[in-house]
Formats: structure tokens, C-alpha cells, sequence
């Protein structure tokens, strides 16, 4: 049903050579689905990190493909542009004024809210900012927010953005954290960032919404013990599985699981992807399929 634009190798996150990286997100050309591009794949450290000499990170300093830069990602359809999370810091130069319908914040990391540091003071139409209902947010931005508007959102309560419908469903993550079922012309993505497994009612719900396609969180190579606040491969294919998913997209790497990949290839089902910045995926309306 589903259609994935993808020239990254599903199971190693090995980059096919003609690939180029998209640095700028490309105009949707038709109001038929929903696109999802990812802009930003890495973790709070990010690839390469800093002061790091591992193979994934020399990698990443000389091939820029292999970047992963801060959780972002972007929702498109014909009308809407709705940005998921801030963690890139050049969001004023990548999205001029009016570009964007809404922003959808998953929680308030500053790895996910940093870019909203700078946007704040343009000026222009105010920017809508949707989001858990965190009483605390991030350092000063709701004091002085500028010319963003945050909302709360409450979980499992749809809300239409555009054309797009959206309803949050609770993360397990160490502040309070959303993730977020998106669907248009029928056609569903549920980003799920960040998380440590998933809660009964997120997977109830989950479940029996049935997405075409999901975007999960998997910091870490499988680890003996469950790590905290994120994912690891084990419990990522645990949430998979109990979902029922038909694709799912890894997002929020670290350089540990990069490297876990380049020595474990083809360790992955054919149906779980590795995502990379850049990556974009299509899905059409049903019925146009």
C-alpha cells in the first residue's frame, strides 16, 4: 500500500552510492497522501560525535551522507506543512516566513526544542507550537515565546491541522513525551520519538489504527538490560511486532548503533528500515494505490 522513496540499504544502513543527500525538503506536487521527509535521524550526541574516532563517526566526516543530525522531520500534503520537533538549529534559513502550517513538538528536550531558540524573535505571523501539556517546557520559551503560540494537546484527542489529522499517544520517555499518529487521504504514519517500549493504551491504540507505516525510536544495539528513556534494537522490534507493522523506519541513531550496523549487515527483517537524513517517504491516498 504503502510507496517508500528509499536508496539506503534496509538492514546495514549502507547509503546506495547514488544517492544525494536532500538538504532542502522538496515541494509535494499533488494533494494525493502524505509525505514524511526526515531531516534530522541522530540522537542528542548526534553522528559524528564529538571527539569520537569510532568507524561510524570517521564515516560521517568523510561521507556526508552518513550524518545524522537532530531530531526533526517534516509532514507534507498538499496544503499543510507541519514540522515534527525543533532540534535543528537552522530552521529560520531552511523555512522561510509562511512556509509553515504548524510545529508538533514530541516533548521538551532541548535535542528536539533548540531550534526554537532563534526562530522565536522573527518576525511575522505568529507560528502555532503544539505539544504534551508540560507545565515546565523548556528553559524560557514560554516566558518569552516570541512569535510562537504553544498549545497542549491531549492524548488520544484528534486535532485536524490543515488536512491533516492528528492525535497524540503517549511515549515512555523521561519527560512527558508524545508521539504522534498522522493521517491524510486515508493514508497513516504513526512517529513514535522518543520512547522506551510503548504504554498498554498507546499499543491498544495503535493496534487497532493500523498505520501504513512507522517511524520509531532505536538508540541503542541490543542490549542485555532495557535501556533508559530510548529504545534499543530488542525493544524496538518488540514494538513493532506488537503493533502489527508492516514497515517500520528506525530514527534517533546513535553512533553506537551505526556502528552495531556496519558489523551486523543484514541482520534486520526485510520490513524495518534504517532511517538517514534526508530519507522521505511517500504514501498515497487509499484508493489511489
Amino acid at each position: 500500500m504503502s510507496t517508500l522513496n528509499s536508496d539506503i540499504h534496509p538492514t546495514s544502513g549502507e547509503i546506495d552510492p547514488g544517492h544525494d543527500t536532500l538538504d532542502e525538503p522538496k515541494t509535494r506536487n499533488n494533494t494525493d497522501g502524505l509525505r514524511l521527509v526526515l531531516l534530522g535521524t541522530g540522537d542528542a550526541g548526534g553522528v559524528p560525535l564529538y571527539g569520537c574516532h569510532c568507524p561510524a563517526c570517521e564515516r560521517a566526516r568523510l561521507d556526508p551522507r552518513f550524518i545524522r543530525r537532530p531530531s526533526t522531520a517534516l509532514v507534507e500534503t498538499g496544503g499543510t506543512r507541519l514540522l515534527i520537533d525543533a532540534g535543528l538549529t537552522d530552521l529560520a534559513e531552511r523555512f522561510p516566513a509562511g512556509t509553515l502550517s504548524s510545529i508538533l513538538l514530541t516533548h521538551y528536550h532541548p535535542d528536539h526544542v533548540q531550534g526554537l531558540f532563534h526562530l522565536r524573535w522573527g518576525m511575522g505571523k505568529q507560528i502555532d507550537v503544539w505539544s504534551p501539556p508540560d507545565p515546565e517546557g523548556c528553559a524560557d520559551l514560554y516566558k518569552n515565546s516570541g512569535l510562537l503560540r504553544f498549545h497542549w494537546l491531549q492524548k488520544f484527542e484528534p486535532t485536524l491541522m490543515g488536512d491533516v489529522t492528528v492525535t497524540p499517544v503517549p511515549m515512555i520517555h523521561s519527560k512527558i513525551t508524545f508521539g504522534y499518529c498522522l493521517e491524510a487521504g486515508g493514508a497513516r504514519i504513526a512517529y513514535l520519538c522518543d520512547t522506551i517500549g510503548l504504554p498498554p493504551d498507546s499499543t491498544k491504540f495503535l493496534k487497532q489504527w493500523r498505520p501504513d507505516c512507522i517511524v520509531l525510536d532505536c538508540c541503542y544495539p541490543p542490549q542485555e538490560r532495557p535501556p533508559r528513556n530510548h529504545n534499543d534494537v530488542k525493544r524496538a522490534l518488540e514494538c513493532v511486532d506488537v503493533i502489527g507493522a508492516r514497515k517500520a523506519i528506525f530514527i534517533h541513531l546513535s553512533h553506537e548503533l551505526d556502528l552495531w550496523l556496519m558489523e551486523h549487515d543484514k541482520t534486520l527483517a526485510g520490513h524495518i528500515l534504517i532511517g538517514y537524513d534526508g530519507l522521505t517517504i511517500d504514501l498515497p491516498e487509499r484508493g489511489n494505490v
